[in-house]
């Protein structure tokens, strides 16, 4: 177990040398994984938001406005 152990650390060590990458880097990358995948989420909520709000500009006018005429009959 522990063989096994030192020869896949061993091919990962070399793997990263030939790419030039630290294991900083690499939780560097992780970390800013999780940081866009968190902004992608919250843009997708502003989007939506912003969508409804540009609806919205337009349907609460009008429905006011066929309320105010409905309630004249």
């Amino acid at each position: 177990m522990i063989v096994k152990l030192l020869v896949v650390s061993f091919l990962v060590g070399l793997v990263m040398n030939a790419f030039g990458w630290t294991p900083m880097d690499v939780f560097y990358h992780i970390q800013g994984f999780y940081i866009d995948l968190w902004n992608l989420g919250f843009n997708a909520v502003y989007r939506f938001l912003g969508y409804i709000l540009l609806g919205a500009a337009i349907v609460v006018p009008v429905f006011i406005l066929l309320r105010l005429a409905n309630y004249r009959k």
